[in-house]
């Protein structure tokens, strides 16, 4: 387990650089509340971005991003309306966003951004 939770924690620290890279403002990290967790919030423009990460060693088991299944949307999607309703500010957009990391053994690792995908 403690392996999973190093390489969810490398993922998610490569997604944080890809995101603020490409111009987000994070906002948030491991946003928790009783109902679950967000890995990222973050801001770009006048758009709140709620970001899932999935890392995964390889792909015996398909990419990472498959493993946001619909039930997990949904979730995600029940974590941001109680994260907005939390704050002052009122979000004209929100969007919802998937990185994928593979962290193969000995190659360099591959990223995928996929952008507004639920």
């Amino acid at each position: 387990m403690a392996r999973n939770l190093e390489l969810g924690a490398l993922g998610e620290d490569l997604a944080v650089e890809h995101l603020v890279a490409r111009g987000l403002v994070v906002l948030a990290r491991n946003w928790r509340c009783r109902y679950g967790e967000v890995d990222v919030i973050a801001q770009v423009g006048d758009a709140v971005v709620f970001v899932e990460v999935k890392t995964r060693s390889g792909r015996g088991y398909g990419t990472p991003a498959e493993a946001v299944t619909h039930a997990k949307q949904v979730r995600i999607r029940r974590l941001a309306a109680l994260w907005l309703r939390e704050q002052e500010r009122r979000w004209p957009r929100v969007r919802f966003d998937v990185v994928s990391v593979v962290l193969a053994p000995g190659c360099e690792p591959e990223l995928t951004h996929l952008e507004a995908v639920f």
